[in-house]
């Protein structure tokens, strides 16, 4: 939640340094064109983080799977087995 309040206020404060600047239209426009892909490349980099994460979970599981099947499988009082 802090981390969207925060990314919330730092895009207004943005977006009112963009209109309060005195400049002409063209240069607000490339400016707010920026903000726009900083935006839109934010969310991009934030679900990529998140599917990665995912990634990494469901390969975690898998391991602890088969490391489980193995001590399963494993019989300490069978001859031969140290």
């Amino acid at each position: 939640m802090q981390a969207a309040i925060s990314f919330g206020l730092s895009l207004v404060a943005l977006a009112i340094g963009i209109i309060k600047l005195p400049v002409g239209p063209w240069e607000r426009g490339f400016l707010a064109l920026g903000l726009i892909f900083v935006v839109s490349s934010a969310f991009t980099l934030a679900k990529c983080v998140r599917d990665r994460q995912e990634v990494e979970e469901v390969t975690n599981r898998v391991d602890k799977a088969r490391i489980d099947k193995l001590l399963i499988e494993q019989d300490v009082f069978k001859p031969g087995q140290v």
